[in-house]
C-alpha cells in the first residue's frame, strides 16, 4: 500500500470519530483491561520517580496506572478527541499533547527513563522514524515497552496474508457498540527484532502473558484448556543502547 492509497485509519484524526465508543469499550473489556495494561504494568516494575511517555496514549488509563504508581508521567496522541478525553481524566497537570509518532515528536534528548507504544506500532507500515524518535527521548539505558498484534494471528486467521511480508490488513471492530474499521499491518517476528536493533535497541523480553488473575470470569473466551491465555498480543521490553 502506497501513501497516496493509505486508508482513512492511518490519518491523523481517525480515531476521533470513535473516541468515546472506544474508550468505554476498554475501561473494562478483557484486551485492554486485564490482558494489555497489567502487563504492561508487570513489565515496568517498579515506577516510582521515573518519568515516562505513553506514545500514542489514547484517553489516558495507562497514564493513570503509572501516576497512580508514582511516575511523573506525558503522553501523546494523534486524536484530538482521544487527548480531551486523557485531559478529563487526568487534568492539566500532566503533560499531554497532540503529536503524530510517526513525526518529530516535541520533546528534547533523553527526556524519559522509559517510554511505551502499547498497540499503535501495528498501525503504522515503517516502524523506522518512530522507534528512532522514541530512542532520541530516552535516555541511555531506559527503557521502551512495545505491545503489538501477535505476529502468529495471519497464519491463523488470515491464511492469505504473507507472514514474511509487511502487509496490511483490514479488519472490523466493534467498540461499545460502534463499527470501526482498522488496518494491522502485520510483520514478521524476525522484521520486528530487526527494527528494534536498527534504531538502537536490544531485547531485554519477551513475554506472551496470562490475564490478570482479577479478570471476572465471564469475560474470559471458551477453552478446553487454560482460558488465562491465548494468541492476543505480544509484549516486548526493550533498552535504549548506545
Amino acid at each position: 500500500m502506497t501513501s497516496e492509497t493509505r486508508t482513512a485509519e492511518q490519518q491523523a484524526d481517525h480515531y476521533d470519530a470513535f473516541a468515546d465508543a472506544y474508550a468505554r469499550a476498554n475501561e473494562n473489556g478483557l484486551f485492554n483491561r486485564w490482558y494489555a495494561r497489567p502487563a504492561v504494568l508487570d513489565l515496568l516494575g517498579d515506577v516510582a520517580g521515573r518519568r515516562i511517555l505513553d506514545a500514542g496514549c489514547g484517553s489516558g488509563p495507562l497514564l493513570a496506572d503509572l501516576k497512580e504508581r508514582g511516575a511523573r508521567v506525558a503522553g501523546f496522541d494523534a486524536s484530538t478527541a482521544m487527548i480531551r478525553l486523557a485531559r478529563e481524566r487526568l487534568g492539566d497537570e500532566v503533560d499531554l499533547q497532540v503529536a503524530d509518532l510517526t513525526q518529530s515528536l516535541p520533546y528534547d534528548e533523553e527526556s524519559f527513563d522509559d517510554a511505551l507504544a502499547v498497540l499503535v506500532l501495528h498501525y503504522l507500515e515503517d516502524w523506522s522514524r518512530p522507534l528512532l524518535e522514541l530512542r532520541r527521548v530516552l535516555k541511555l539505558g531506559g527503557r521502551l515497552v512495545v505491545v503489538v498484534n501477535h505476529p502468529v494471528i495471519p497464519p491463523v486467521m488470515y491464511p492469505e496474508v504473507n507472514y514474511f511480508a509487511t502487509v496490511p490488513n483490514e479488519e472490523e471492530y466493534d467498540f461499545d457498540g460502534v463499527s470501526a474499521t482498522l488496518t494491522i499491518w502485520y510483520r514478521s517476528l524476525s522484521a520486528m527484532s530487526e527494527s528494534f536493533t536498527a534504531a538502537g535497541f536490544r531485547i531485554l523480553a519477551i513475554s506472551e502473558p496470562p490475564v490478570s488473575p482479577d479478570t471476572p470470569p465471564e469475560l474470559l473466551p471458551p477453552s478446553e484448556s487454560d482460558p488465562t491465555r491465548f494468541i492476543g498480543f505480544l509484549f516486548f521490553a526493550l533498552e535504549a543502547v548506545a
